[in-house]
């Protein structure tokens, strides 16, 4: 989706994507309202972003959404980039934005995707439930963590950890967007903070979960849907 206010930037960034075969426009916008409407509708994976617009800025924009799709910044305006930066995004584009400057862009939309966390689940009958495994990046390297390892997932504000026998991994990425990633029927939140495997807790109250000799606690807002999954009918 393209978002901007200039008719003629608009076409530019058009007659770019129109060069690539992998790129489709599923909409165009001209203010942020309309790009709002489009998202509640339309699956968008990546958003062509710009910051000066009536109403309400891109920036602010990207910060009223949940979940925002991918985000490459189109401005004429440099100050922006660092606004851009910390809310993590794909890259910024400096206006007017040749097509080699947007190509660069596009194959560093394309690797971020890749690199990010993917979570790969054994469908076949011939591959054991156990062998499910996510790719993680922690700093500059992508360290697979198979699914049957994992002791519990802790949220730690922008980062999130992973628990292992052998060690925490910490990569960053949202506590939420680990669970959208992870099997339902496999773990469980029980926390704004905590993320568990069911088969790893070893025992549990109407306010904690013990996993390794550690107790995690049940958060309020998860209490019923946690007490339910695990059968629980009281003290």
């Amino acid at each position: 989706m393209i978002v901007d206010d200039e008719p003629l930037a608009i076409k530019l960034v058009e007659s770019h994507i129109a060069k690539l075969e992998n790129l489709e426009i599923v909409a165009r916008c001209t203010n942020a309202m309309e790009a709002f409407d489009v998202l509640r509708e339309k699956k968008v994976d990546l958003l062509f972003l710009d910051i000066q617009m009536p109403q309400i800025t891109g920036i602010e924009f990207i910060k009223t959404l949940k979940n925002p799709p991918k985000v490459i910044i189109t401005t004429a305006y440099r100050q922006y980039a660092l606004d851009g930066y910390e809310l993590d995004v794909v890259d910024f584009l400096l206006k007017p934005i040749s097509f080699e400057r947007f190509l660069k862009s596009i194959n560093k939309y394309y690797h971020y995707t890749t690199n990010e966390l993917n979570v790969i689940s054994a469908t076949s009958s011939e591959i054991p439930v156990d062998s499910s495994y996510m790719d993680v990046r922690e700093n500059k390297k992508v360290i697979r963590v198979y699914l049957k390892d994992i002791r519990y997932i802790e949220g730690l504000n922008e980062y999130v950890g992973i628990h292992t026998p052998e060690r925490r991994i910490v990569t960053k990425c949202s506590l939420t967007k680990i669970e959208d990633k992870l099997p339902s029927d496999r773990f469980l939140r029980i926390h704004k903070s905590f993320i568990v495997p069911l088969s790893k807790i070893q025992a549990f109250t109407s306010t904690t979960v013990e996993i390794d000799s550690r107790e995690l606690p049940i958060g309020r807002s998860y209490k019923s849907i946690v007490l339910k999954t695990l059968n629980y009918s009281g003290d």
